[in-house]
């Protein structure tokens, strides 16, 4: 009994310690709770506007020339003299003489043929002059009936003509290849490429050099197609002399950054199968002379950037570009809470973006950074002028 008595009281007078703590535990009155208002995130707002745009696309191509041709002779003969504008690089004039092959043997076909004509004139003259006599006799003398044009001399006389209009032809063919061997283009130009000497001997269809037009240069310019419809341009367009966008292009030249204008002249009819872009055309007129920029001109060759700034006026939603969180959204602030907004981008540039729908005019939409931002966060809208008047009232 003794042994169960020194067991059973530790374990008795334990389990009233733990019965009391729990009664005084329940009996206890539950701490009252207090819940914080979440702080207002101070943040700064721009109000979007309302307005009709033009909106600007950004893209970049390189400079090529509107035309380039290669030199080929259309005659042959050894090279006697080459024009020091007919250099790579060097610029000509429209008409110059930029390579002269020997013309001895063109100048005696030209002689020849002159003395053909002089012969067949001659025999023109003798025939007509027969006929006329035939036909003079036939009235003297036979009267009755009427002539064969072999009687009047006539067959002669044709024959005579046609051997005259053949000498011609020849004449101006020899004159014609005595021409050709002067080697000029019909435009004013610059020089790529040369590849003869004097002294060369050259035949028909032999490759001189390579040249290019100055009076205009073209940039393809590829563009997808939102961008397409940015500027509201069709596939296959055309341009007329008022619905041709402007293009605006740039480039750093010798460490200096440069700009020039031209127009949209057309866009392409096909769409490009490997890149899925369509192309655009800029066109710039003299672009060696009027359209250079400080002197620079708009080299061919040269890689620029371009902003194309569309000719119909489009209505937009206009907001800072810092407004815009992602792709698609932006944060609005409307009676002390966040809004999270969906909108649909038009345009970007660096300072503006342009939307169609997702916010309305005058809406609150926040410029500043966000940490954690969700759906009806608690936030006050700072204008950044009404904090530039708090700082100057200081």
């Amino acid at each position: 009994m003794r042994k169960i008595l020194k067991i059973a009281a530790p374990v008795v007078v334990l389990g009233v310690a733990i019965g009391s703590v729990a009664g005084l535990s329940a009996a206890k009155d539950a701490p009252a709770k207090t819940e914080e208002e979440a702080r207002p995130v101070s943040l700064y707002v721009d109000s979007v506007q309302s307005e009709n745009v033009k909106l600007t696309v950004r893209t970049q191509g390189e400079v090529r020339p509107k035309t380039e041709i290669d030199l080929i002779p259309q005659v042959s003969g050894r090279i006697v003299s080459i024009n020091d504008v007919f250099a790579e690089g060097a610029g000509f004039d429209q008409g110059t003489t930029l390579i002269q092959i020997e013309d001895a043997d063109y100048q005696l076909a030209v002689a020849s043929a002159e003395a053909r004509v002089a012969e067949a004139a001659v025999n023109l003259e003798k025939q007509m002059a027969d006929a006329r006599i035939k036909r003079k006799q036939w009235q003297e003398w036979v009267k009755d009936g009427e002539p064969t044009p072999l009687a009047l001399n006539q067959p002669q006389v044709a024959e005579a003509q046609a051997k005259v209009r053949a000498a011609k032809a020849d004449l101006d063919n020899a004159k014609l290849n005595l021409d050709r061997t002067k080697i000029r283009v019909p435009y004013q130009g610059r020089v790529l490429e040369r590849k003869v000497g004097v002294g060369q001997y050259v035949s028909v269809g032999t490759t001189l050099g390579r040249v290019f037009a100055t009076d205009k240069v073209e940039i393809r310019l590829p563009l997808t197609d939102d961008q397409l419809a940015e500027l509201a341009l069709p596939i296959g367009f055309v341009a007329k002399a008022d619905n041709a966008p402007a293009v605006t292009l740039h480039a750093t030249v010798a460490g200096v950054p440069h700009e020039w204008t031209g127009r949209i002249v057309r866009t392409h009819a096909a769409i490009d199968q490997q890149t899925r872009l369509i192309y655009a055309v800029a066109e710039v007129q003299d672009p060696y002379g009027a359209a250079s920029d400080q002197g620079v001109p708009l080299a061919v060759g040269l890689f620029v950037s371009a902003e194309i700034e569309s000719v119909v006026p489009q209505h937009a939603f206009v907001m800072p570009r810092t407004a815009l969180r992602g792709d698609d959204q932006v944060y609005v602030i409307r009676d002390g809470k966040m809004e999270v907004h969906t909108v649909e981008v038009m345009s970007t540039t660096a300072d503006h973006v342009y939307v169609s729908a997702g916010v309305a005019a005058g809406d609150q939409v926040v410029t500043s950074a966000v940490r954690a931002a969700y759906d009806g966060m608690a936030a006050t809208a700072i204008t950044r002028s009404a904090q530039n008047d708090a700082s100057a009232s200081r």
